[in-house]
């Protein structure tokens, strides 16, 4: 059984209210109609007969114009407009009845008009009330004091559930919007203060506690700015999501979010051809390489919305393999599914996979990619990101794949790391294979992207949270950066565009300060750059370029039909003895010798200067001979 204040919060409640005020208006139109005395006869009887007549009538008038969809305490525009018309509704059908079956004595012709004019106010009176006293008895009711980025349809229904809040755990005292016109307005009682740029004059007059962008269209340079102004104020920022991520069941307040560096960074949506995509991957088997890692996981999940016929997952990791998989198996029961627990340059174990089911489309994002690391660790890179590269899109062809996509790096473009080499060979490795195979050998090269394992925002994120410092190798020091999400969705876009030997550079957009980045996480953070929280310049590691590159100068950039997918045309400078150079790079991993392959990474990638230098730091990191 309902309890007594939920049951007058109920649609029954309205119900019964509304019939009652129909039966009080139209009792009170005869009374009005004989100046406020006694009905006289037989109009006293006349009003009983037709009580349930238009009682009858304009009840149904009620519940076919909707009135019990809404709420009371919702009660809004489309409400009064709403009553409005089941009142005219109402007041024809009810005229016609009453006039055809009461003909003598005749209704009086004042009782139709003052009827409706008693029973609009009685119907929508008590719902507006009641809207008002919800809604402002808030105002002045403690909480937290917000103030409001953006007064538009967003921050107004914000402002609208904030009031709304049983618990009052925002009070918001103002808007800010850069539209002058709003200015010293009122939405939902709330006033518009100024512009964006009088965030720092409005927090101490105004108490406010916290600041909530509602602007989930706003770009990244909006973002950017708007915690440009909030520097200094030390408030927490919080934001409302896009619509895709609002939790809208719940109402706005949970969905709240605090900002973070990907709204600073990230950049426009990016609108993909869904229905191309579908149609190259849409019942096709795919398979993964390093399905665990961070590009792998997100692409395999982006992979399951174009419905592939199965997915296959490669991952040496087996706590990451662990993970996706069972993500996937939750979210996406009724996908075929198959986790396999492998290196890349195990030939027997990848020949299995192969074998068992002939993968039709491969995405190769297995790759070690720590440039720093790699530099010491000259073998372990040639092996997984040459030979594993080689093994994989070999078996691709070999066994009848349709397509191989190759995710390459930007550090790929004139490298001057070893990273960055052996990843220019696995472009050259897949270019080569594609002059002689019926397989399509696709390259994406792309940049850095955000919150990726071992990625440059992780680490900042940690400094920070232990109180600093953090370390920036150099205040020049800028990079490319895109969302994982965005790289991963790209990469499906050019996989289905490309006919082979393609390399495509995603479009980065501009170069981001690490310098800048730092500084943003900082105080993303609610601290003060070099104040609460130091910068340390560490200088470059071994290997790092102060500016990363996305082509080669050689390379002709030309346009395609994606406006973010670019393509890298020219250079493939194969050198003799090709296939044999690579046969030694395979002996000189199993056999460790680390000045063969810097030799072969030289001859094989010819725009890798090798200094003395380097291979001097290559003997002093080899294991000492055991003979």
């Amino acid at each position: 059984m309902p309890s007594v204040k939920e049951w007058i919060r109920s649609r029954w409640a309205a119900i019964v209210h509304d019939l009652v005020m129909v039966l009080v208006a139209w009792s009170l139109a005869y009374w009005v109609r004989f100046n406020l005395s006694t009905i006289p006869e037989p109009w006293a009887t006349q009003l009983l007969q037709t009580l349930p007549l238009v009682l009858l009538v304009q009840g149904g008038a009620f519940h076919f114009f909707g009135l019990y969809k809404g709420v009371w305490r919702f009660a809004s525009l489309p409400d009064m407009v709403r009553i409005l018309k089941a009142l005219a509704a109402g007041l024809l059908g009810g005229v016609l009845v009453v006039y055809v079956l009461f003909s003598e004595p005749h209704v009086p012709r004042s009782i139709p008009l003052l009827y409706v004019l008693l029973l609009l106010p009685l119907i929508s009176g008590p719902r507006l009330v009641y809207r008002l006293l919800r809604d402002y008895r808030y105002y002045d009711r403690g909480g937290k004091r917000v103030l409001v980025v953006g007064a538009g349809r967003s921050g107004e229904m914000l402002v609208r559930d904030l009031l709304r809040d049983p618990s009052a755990s925002y009070q918001p005292v103002g808007f800010v919007d850069d539209d002058v016109s709003k200015h010293r307005r009122e939405i939902q009682g709330v006033p518009v203060l100024g512009s964006i740029d009088a965030i720092p004059d409005l927090v101490t007059p105004y108490r406010i506690e916290l600041l909530i962008v509602a602007m989930p269209s706003a770009d990244a340079g909006r973002m950017r700015r708007i915690v440009e102004v909030c520097e200094g104020t030390g408030l927490p920022i919080r934001k409302l999501p896009g619509i895709q991520e609002l939790e809208s069941a719940r109402g706005l307040r949970y969905s709240l979010r605090e900002l973070s560096i990907e709204d600073l960074l990230g950049r426009e949506q990016v609108r993909l051809d869904w229905e191309g995509i579908r149609k190259g991957l849409r019942r096709r088997s795919v398979l993964v390489t390093g399905a665990g890692g961070s590009i792998g996981a997100e692409l395999c999940r982006q992979l399951v919305a174009v419905q592939p016929r199965e997915l296959i997952l490669f991952e040496r990791s087996e706590y990451n393999l662990f993970m996706i998989e069972r993500e996937l198996r939750h979210h996406f029961p009724e996908l075929t599914l198959h986790a396999y627990l492998g290196d890349v340059t195990d030939l027997p174990a990848v020949e299995r996979v192969f074998a068992a089911h002939h993968p039709q489309v491969v995405f190769h994002a297995a790759a070690y990619k720590h440039v720093p690391m790699l530099e010491n660790q000259l073998r372990e890179a040639m092996r997984n990101n040459v030979i594993g590269t080689r093994i994989v899109a070999e078996a691709t062809a070999r066994f009848g794949g349709d397509e191989f996509v190759l995710i390459s790096s930007d550090k790929a473009v004139n490298p001057v790391n070893v990273m960055g080499a052996t990843k220019r060979l696995a472009e050259l490795i897949c270019q080569e294979l594609g002059e002689r195979n019926r397989t399509r050998f696709i390259t994406v090269r792309f940049g850095n992207v955000l919150g990726s394992a071992g990625s440059v925002v992780p680490l900042f994120r940690a400094q920070i949270e232990a109180g600093g410092p953090v370390t920036v190798t150099d205040p020049e020091m800028t990079r490319y950066f895109m969302t994982i999400r965005e790289a991963c969705q790209l990469i499906m876009q050019a996989a289905v565009m490309g006919r082979g030997h393609e390399i495509f550079v995603l479009d980065m957009g501009e170069p981001v300060g690490i310098d800048q980045l730092a500084r943003q996480m900082i105080q993303l953070a609610g601290k003060v750059p070099g104040e609460e929280i130091e910068i340390i310049y560490t200088g470059p590691r071994p290997g790092e370029k102060i500016r990363e590159e996305l082509f080669h100068s050689r390379e002709e950039l030309l346009e395609t039909p994606h406006e973010k997918i670019h393509l890298a045309r020219g250079r493939i400078d194969l050198p003799m003895r090709w296939a044999r150079l690579l046969d030694k790079v395979d002996a000189a991993c199993e056999n460790f010798d680390e000045e063969i392959l810097i030799s072969l990474l030289a001859e094989l990638v010819p725009e890798f200067q090798v200094g003395e230098e380097k291979r001097h730091e290559i003997r002093l990191v080899a294991l000492p001979d055991s003979r």
